[in-house]
């Protein structure tokens, strides 16, 4: 795309981007590949309420609304692209689009959301200028907005280091977790060793570790 990665952590990179882009992009997977993980853990009918972080132009949320979900709020840094999805959406109000730094989510309660989903977003905070800190600040925020319930992050980071022999590696179930021992190699295991895939991460919260239930 004529830029190097490290500009995807740069807003003026994505406001750049979505003044000369209007179509809609997903990065690494859409919907429908992912819907059996996301049904799995944020089941449609307890009515979850869900946030999107980093949406872009993304037809994910769209997709989920389309598959039951009924309540499904999105932000993103780029108050181009809020704009242009807001207007795209006006007639659906179960998606809504909000301009945030996903650094900075003060202005949610604690407990607003059953769960958050992160499709790429971690990654380009990860590409851009004091990336370590930055991608703390996201995590911190993350949690410190105690969201309840449950808490999914999806970062689908990119390997495609193929091994000489090509990318045939054995098919993995997307609803059946690798386990994952302290040196990872349970992972090589199942994989291969230079698997081509996406890296799911599916985080819940431990409610034993909460301060009221440890007195």
């Amino acid at each position: 795309m004529g830029t190097s990665t490290q500009a995807y952590g740069e807003p003026w990179y994505w406001d750049n981007r979505y003044s000369s882009e209007s179509g809609p992009f997903d990065w690494y997977q859409k919907y429908p590949s992912l819907a059996p993980l996301i049904n799995l853990y944020i089941p449609r009918h307890v009515h979850p309420r869900i946030l999107v972080v980093g949406c872009g132009n993304s037809a994910f949320s769209e997709g989920m609304v389309s598959d039951g979900y009924e309540d499904v709020v999105n932000i993103d840094i780029s108050s181009v692209v809020i704009e242009a999805m807001k207007k795209k959406h006006s007639n659906h109000p179960q998606l809504k689009y909000i301009e945030m730094d996903v650094r900075d989510m003060s202005e949610f309660q604690s407990g607003s959301f059953d769960a958050v989903i992160d499709k790429g977003t971690l990654d380009s905070i990860l590409c851009g200028n004091d990336s370590r800190n930055n991608a703390t600040k996201m995590l911190k925020e993350v949690w410190s907005n105690e969201f309840e319930k449950l808490l999914v992050l999806l970062s689908l980071m990119a390997d495609k280091l193929l091994s000489d022999e090509g990318s045939e590696h054995p098919i993995q179930e997307l609803t059946n977790p690798v386990p994952i021992d302290d040196n990872g190699s349970s992972v090589e295991a199942v994989l291969g060793k230079n698997p081509d895939v996406h890296y799911i991460y599916v985080c819940t919260k431990d409610e034993s570790l909460k301060p009221e239930q440890k007195a």
